[in-house]
């Protein structure tokens, strides 16, 4: 997990922007030994901001439950990152 948030700092263009309700969140899949998870996050006034990880199974239905809860904006559901 360590690596897949490096290459993130990185290159934060690794990921893929989503649509709608979602946009401005990138998404960037990795495995972990034999599973899929994704890593949701942000840019919030030029930092980077770690929204989310999980395994893939439901992970977009949660991530949206999740940010509508933290003050009903994205930028309230993000850890800065650097």
């Amino acid at each position: 997990m360590d690596q897949a948030i490096k290459r993130i700092a990185e290159d934060p263009s690794i990921g893929t922007e989503k649509k709608g309700d979602l946009r401005g969140v990138f998404i960037h899949k990795f495995k972990f030994k034999t599973t899929q998870y994704l890593l949701a996050y942000r840019m919030v006034a030029g930092d980077l901001g770690l929204v989310m990880i999980g395994p893939h199974e439901k992970y977009y239905l949660d991530m949206k439950q999740y940010l509508r809860r933290k003050n009903h904006g994205y930028e309230a559901g993000c850890d800065k990152l650097s």
